[in-house]
């Protein structure tokens, strides 16, 4: 059975009824929008075949039709259009990258802020990963017995910090050394690539200290990924507000995965070299995902891909809106953060 250019019609039909309002459609419905010229029984005839095909489900006998998470897939895919965003929508957004932001967090925290208030959905933003970036200079400062600070700046003009502990006997004298060796064999090196380049020339060069070494490095490398506790999160119960949530077992299974971060920050790293990505239902990995979707796109520092935003809504999220909210964010993100390291690197 073919998938015709009348059936597609009838199908996104339905589909965008239901992502209004969530209510089963039926044939006289479809047959009343302008531009299908159909009867209702010609409709019918229609979903039937749609449904057989696997597009369309009927949750109740002598009920209208719903789509499936398939035939969600197929208009994504093929059929959606991306909204256009109102001027006053832009100039919203223009308008909360303030000047005020001076800080990275807070410009992460205003962007899952902006994007939950205007989808209506639950927004989650992964702070700038800085694994692709290279380092420019390393260094172990003394703060007291045992412990030292591993002070990591990096050519995006971004400077992290940890502490570390310091074996015992060890000067500033050689904290000093290690820092100069380090900074020397490691700069304009990627943070993902030390381990794999680099290793054995340190190992050789600093010998019986090898095991300081490994700390300090493992330390470095985490310094420079947030993990879990790097995902900002804004309207996590904006999810209860639709129907597909009003069974309450369902709502805390959900409230509960993205409590963690956990389960956010793997699908938001996962997305970070991808531009946009769309999982939808049962697509997801994790069991209190998979009544939902999840469209994620990726944001710069220069050209650099430095981390992702994403979305999440009932399946039958309005996609079209949701991509044109997202790419409008995602590059005022990348311009505000591109501007805030270029006036560090100064």
């Amino acid at each position: 059975m073919a998938l015709d250019m009348r059936k597609m019609r009838i199908l996104q039909a339905i589909i965008d009824d239901y992502i209004l309002t969530a209510s089963p459609v039926g044939s006289r419905t479809i047959s009343k929008l302008p531009g299908i010229a159909l009867s209702s029984a010609t409709i019918r005839n229609e979903m039937s075949d749609l449904e057989e095909m696997g597009y369309l489900e009927q949750p109740h006998t002598s009920a209208g039709r719903i789509p499936s998470e398939k035939a969600y897939r197929l208009y994504v895919n093929s059929i959606m259009r991306q909204a256009a965003l109102l001027e006053e929508e832009k100039r919203f957004i223009q308008d909360c990258y303030s000047s005020t932001l001076d800080k990275v967090d807070e410009v992460v925290k205003q962007t899952a802020w902006v994007l939950s208030s205007m989808t209506k959905y639950t927004s989650m933003v992964l702070t700038p990963q800085l694994q692709a970036v290279k380092i420019r200079h390393i260094q172990l400062v003394p703060v007291g017995e045992g412990r030292a600070l591993v002070v990591v700046v990096t050519d995006a003009g971004i400077t992290r910090d940890s502490l570390i502990n310091v074996p015992l006997g060890m000067t500033p004298s050689q904290l000093e050394r290690i820092s100069h060796i380090l900074t020397e064999r490691l700069r304009n090196c990627t943070v993902r690539d030390i381990r794999a380049v680099h290793i054995p020339e340190l190992q050789a060069e600093l010998q019986g200290q090898r095991e300081f070494l490994d700390a300090s490095l493992e330390t470095l490398q985490k310094s420079m990924d947030a993990g879990p506790d790097g995902v900002q999160l804004s309207g996590a119960t904006n999810m209860l507000s639709y129907p597909e949530y009003s069974d309450m077992g369902k709502a805390r299974a959900f409230l509960n995965a993205i409590e963690t971060r956990d389960v956010l920050y793997s699908l938001l790293n996962e997305a970070t070299n991808v531009e946009f990505s769309i999982t939808i239902g049962a697509e997801n990995k994790s069991a209190p995902m998979q009544d939902c979707s999840v469209v994620t796109a990726t944001y710069k520092v220069g050209d650099t891909s430095m981390g992702s935003l994403g979305v999440i809504g009932p399946v039958r999220m309005n996609y079209g809106r949701v991509l044109a909210l997202m790419n409008h964010i995602g590059k005022s993100l990348s311009a505000v953060l591109t501007n805030m390291f270029d006036e560090e690197r100064k």
